[in-house]
């Protein structure tokens, strides 16, 4: 640092990780644009989720070691679905980094991978738990808009949800699936991304 300025150098690299904060949110906004305006997804290919998450299992554990907690995976059933390997990777990863920012230090997250049949269909089911306050039951809708911020803890821990889970909730859908949020009995939020299995 400069003689004569103290804590400079303690300045300078709080205004690189604010600067380093913006450019992921302007990064963040313009895929959350480009995904409103997209209407379909160009030709897919058939996207193993198992595989998605294991790719993204080093990082997640990596970042969930630095808040004292832990990520799990449990794998109950191979579920292909046909799509964007790149955009439902993004997806995925945005609901465990929420979970890992919200679960409780000496907890787990945990991720399950499932096979489940509706009216006829077979769908993949990919949940994702973490052991947080939950979220109000107004508020369970709410978290995949854009900038939802609550009234409680959530808040004040962390500042909102910022663009993470609208993005999810677009790229879901425009793959045919669909995303929601519940409170766990136990305790927890539990964030269920649904997709049509791919056909073969």
């Amino acid at each position: 640092a400069p003689p004569g300025v103290p804590g400079m150098e303690a300045q300078l690299a709080r205004i690189e990780r604010e600067t380093g904060r913006l450019n992921a949110l302007i990064g963040q906004l313009l895929s959350l644009s480009h995904l409103e305006s997209t209407k379909q997804l160009p030709d897919g290919q058939a996207v193993s989720l198992g595989e998605v998450v294991r790719e993204l299992l080093p990082d997640m554990q990596f970042e969930a070691e630095g808040r004292n907690c832990r990520v799990f995976f449990q794998e109950f059933a191979p579920a292909a679905v046909q799509g964007n390997r790149e955009l439902l990777g993004r997806a995925i990863e945005n609901v465990i980094r929420n979970a890992i920012a919200y679960t409780a230090e000496g907890t787990a997250v945990e991720i399950r991978l499932e096979r489940e049949e509706r009216a006829g269909r077979e769908f993949a089911l990919l949940e994702v738990r973490d052991q947080g306050p939950g979220v109000p039951a107004d508020g369970l809708k709410s978290i995949f808009r854009p900038f939802y911020r609550l009234d409680f803890s959530r808040q004040r821990s962390t500042g909102g949800y910022g663009v993470g889970l609208a993005i999810t909730e677009r790229a879901i859908r425009l793959h045919g699936g669909e995303v929601e949020a519940a409170n766990a009995p136990e305790g927890g939020l539990i964030v269920s991304m649904r997709l049509p299995l791919a056909k073969g």
